[in-house]
């Protein structure tokens, strides 16, 4: 029992430590880079356009628009909590959606990648760092997946898009047929393990994980992980639309979508921490295509991702300090 006290302690040390490094320099970086870059395009539409909007929208337009997002996350948390059943550590949802949310204090960071922070907080519910980040490269696929889909609703709007379009559906298409490859997949990891240097370490890694992910992308979890992701991005989309209608903007729903949608993928795509610049760059020159005044389209474009990416980030900078001052969990072994 006192060995047991003792692991439990340390395992709680490693954790504190990996999220002060964490959080104090990728998310200070990203938060500082980010504010230049909004106060940059609020400077660029005019303060007035800004404020200007934040009226029109009004109070309750923001409280609709962030309770969108709200659903956005917790329809994410539940396909996050099918990926944990799957690769066999359920764990109870009070303490794993502070886990979740606690990943998106890191949103920031190129490609997301700053989210896998979850599997410093998974591992002392006995989860291996191979399926946690499993699970967080099928989420980030299947999201992928979601915001294609969506994308699809302007292939005949905007033409132009469609290079973009077909990148993603490229990278879809790339990763679902490795990990549709059991066989080879196991007969590289075989090949790898022969060899000792760091290289062959790190891809023996990822091999690792995309054989746990195999399990996540099996048809029925593939089907309703997808229907939860278009959901879920479409329901931000939707906030997007409202925004833009409650400022007068002459938009149909389905371009909206295409719009959010797309500069969502070129976010992705771009790596930059947040897709930052890069989503702010299609939602603009979009919106401006379609006849949108620049002020009004930039006003619009940092309302919606202080809706969305902002707000997921000021929530989950919350729930990450109560990561770090709650006690390490009894371990739980796989179910």
């Amino acid at each position: 029992m006192h060995s047991s006290g003792n692991l439990q302690e340390a395992q709680l040390v490693t954790v504190q430590t990996h999220l002060s490094g964490w959080k104090y320099r990728a998310l200070t970086l990203s938060v500082v880079v980010s504010a230049i870059g909004y106060l940059g395009f609020s400077m660029w539409g005019g303060w007035d356009a800004v404020a200007k909007s934040v009226k029109e929208v009004g109070l309750l337009g923001l409280a609709i628009a962030l309770l969108m997002s709200s659903f956005n996350y917790l329809l994410r948390f539940v396909r996050w909590q099918i990926y944990l059943k799957v690769l066999g550590h359920a764990i109870p949802w009070k303490p794993s959606l502070k886990i979740y949310l606690a990943g998106f204090a890191l949103t920031t960071t190129p490609g997301k990648a700053g989210e896998a922070l979850r599997g410093v907080l998974l591992k002392p519910w006995g989860m291996p760092y191979r399926k946690s980040f499993a699970a967080f490269f099928s989420e980030r696929l299947s999201d992928l997946i979601g915001i294609v889909l969506l994308t699809f609703l302007g292939l005949t709007l905007y033409p132009d898009a469609r290079p973009v379009i077909i990148f993603g559906a490229i990278c879809i298409g790339i990763l679902i047929v490795i990990l549709s490859q059991q066989k080879s997949l196991e007969w590289a990891e075989h090949f790898i393990q022969q060899k000792q240097t760091r290289l062959a370490q790190l891809i023996n890694h990822l091999i690792g994980i995309f054989k746990e992910a195999q399990r996540c992308h099996k048809i029925d979890i593939l089907l309703l992980t997808t229907l939860l992701a278009v959901i879920s991005w479409g329901a931000e989309a939707v906030a997007f639309y409202w925004i833009l209608t409650w400022m007068g903007a002459d938009i149909s729903l389905q371009f909206a979508t295409f719009v959010y949608a797309l500069a969502m993928l070129a976010g992705a795509v771009s790596f930059m921490p947040g897709g930052l610049g890069g989503t702010e760059a299609v939602m603009v020159t979009l919106l401006i295509w379609n006849g949108m005044h620049n002020a009004d389209a930039v006003a619009a474009t940092v309302l919606i991702r202080l809706a969305t990416l902002w707000f997921a980030v000021a929530i989950g900078s919350v729930c990450l300090s109560v990561a770090r001052t709650e006690s390490t969990p009894t371990i739980i072994p796989p179910t």
